[in-house]
């Protein structure tokens, strides 16, 4: 029973460790395909940044300067700059914040058109930048989901090679061990040196 025992955990190691030999290179194509279709997406974009702080480029992001947007870095990039422009357009005011104020101006039949107006362009400018940002920030968390992918396949490649290796080892010293000599005559059964009377 107990040599049964054994010999069903050498099988599945063998199994285990073929099994996630096959799959870690599956893995390492799938997020190769991952970061092949999100750099494909922001492409077609063709969201570049600008050339210059005179253009509106922000000092954090100048080293992107004239580039597209095709990286799950860079995506992560431009929304940092979108979010200084949101800022900027509405001194410091989140989307929640310049819509609240909007609401209740509107509300106010007192308000001046030109304050509406205003309170309108600064909720129209957040609304859509975070809605830029929360699209870029998307492809830039898939980006590094791909990169956990691959880490994840070579990981089961490594771990894969190891196990069907150690399994390999175990079962040829298995049927070694199993296989058993028979002296041809009982003399060779003394050890040299030994006088048998």
């Amino acid at each position: 029973m107990l040599h049964t025992a054994r010999a069903l955990v050498r099988y599945l190691a063998a199994v285990t460790g073929l099994a996630l030999l096959v799959a870690g290179p599956v893995m390492i194509g799938v997020g190769v395909s991952g970061q092949h279709q999100v750099t494909s997406q922001l492409t077609a974009q063709q969201i570049s940044f600008p050339d210059s702080a005179k253009a509106g480029l922000p000092a954090a992001e100048a080293g992107y300067a004239g580039q597209q947007v095709s990286t799950g870095p860079q995506a992560k990039a431009f929304s940092d700059m979108i979010e200084t422009h949101i800022k900027e357009a509405t001194g410091g005011k989140t989307y929640s914040q310049v819509s609240t104020a909007y609401m209740a101006a509107a509300a106010d039949t007192s308000t001046p058109a030109a304050t509406l107006a205003t309170l309108s362009g600064e909720r129209e400018t957040a609304f859509m930048g975070e809605s830029l940002r929360g699209s870029l920030l998307s492809a830039y968390q898939a980006w590094e989901v791909t990169y956990l992918v691959i880490g994840l396949g070579l990981a089961f490649t490594g771990i894969g090679a190891v196990t069907l290796f150690g399994a390999g080892v175990a079962l040829s010293s298995a049927r070694r061990a199993r296989k058993v000599t028979v002296p041809e005559t009982a003399a060779t059964l003394l050890e040299p040196g030994l006088n048998a009377k």
